[in-house]
Order: C-alpha cells, then sequence, then structure tokens
C-alpha cells in the first residue's frame, strides 16, 4: 500500500491545526477562570459596555450582581457582563494654585479696524472680506 505525500501532508496540516485551536481554547479558559477568580465583593469593575462600578453582592444561582456605579445608585447586572477588573488610571492632581494663565496677547488694529492677533485660527481669514458693490438692475427707458 503506498501513500500519496499530499494526502500525508494534509494529514498532518490537520493536526497541527487541532493542536494549536486545542492550546488556544485552553489558554483563554485559564485566563477568564483567572478573571473570575479576581472578581468578588468591594472590587471595582469594568462591564462589557464600558460602566464602572463596585460589587456589592454577586449571586452565583442567578448569576446576578449588583454594582454601585455612583453613592447611591445600584444596578442590578447578570455576572457575565462583567468583563474585567477596573484598572484605569487615576489622574494625577496638579496644584490649582501653581496653574499659570496665559496672558492675553496685545490687541492690534489695522487700517481698517478689524482686529489683527497673531496667528489665525483654524477656519479663519487672514485678510479682512471686501464687500463688492452691489449692482442695481438696469430699467427699460420709459419706466
Amino acid at each position: 500500500m503506498k501513500f500519496d505525500p499530499t494526502l500525508i501532508l494534509i494529514a498532518v496540516a490537520l493536526a497541527v491545526f487541532v493542536f494549536f485551536q486545542f492550546r488556544s481554547s485552553r489558554k483563554r479558559a485559564k485566563e477568564t477562570a483567572a478573571r473570575q477568580a479576581a472578581i468578588g465583593v468591594g472590587v471595582e469593575i469594568m462591564t462589557n459596555y464600558g460602566l464602572y462600578g463596585t460589587i456589592l453582592s454577586i449571586d452565583e444561582d442567578t448569576n446576578v450582581a449588583l454594582i454601585e456605579t455612583t453613592p447611591g445608585t445600584v444596578l442590578k447586572i447578570h455576572r457575565q457582563t462583567i468583563l474585567k477588573v477596573a484598572d484605569y488610571a487615576q489622574p494625577e492632581e496638579t496644584d490649582t494654585e501653581a496653574v499659570v494663565e496665559d496672558e492675553p496677547a496685545e490687541i492690534q488694529l489695522n487700517e481698517d479696524n478689524a482686529i489683527v492677533a497673531g496667528e489665525p485660527e483654524f477656519g479663519e481669514r487672514l485678510e479682512p472680506e471686501v464687500k463688492k458693490p452691489v449692482r442695481k438692475p438696469k430699467t427699460e427707458p420709459g419706466e
């Protein structure tokens, strides 16, 4: 019995594909289990739809979690909508007295008394608009 080399290559490629699929699914299951273990009462979480809150309680039987989004606001959500533990970075607090506001630029006027100031803003014209004279409609003689 003689085996075709193409058939052997197809079988090897299929075996490699199945191996990598099995390995990646096990890896995802392990990551999901680790995420679920980190989620508990008092933990700040983010849901699938981007809502942040603190877990107040989790009912394992009904898969319902109560989260507090703002003080006094409690939401009842399905446990599977909890995506991950919140990892957002807290903004650094700055000393408000140390902030120096920019002084306004000097206002300059050109010959048409139009304001001329440094660089133009996006969409701002550089030169003043020139108004075109309005033409009066021609009238026929005798009117």
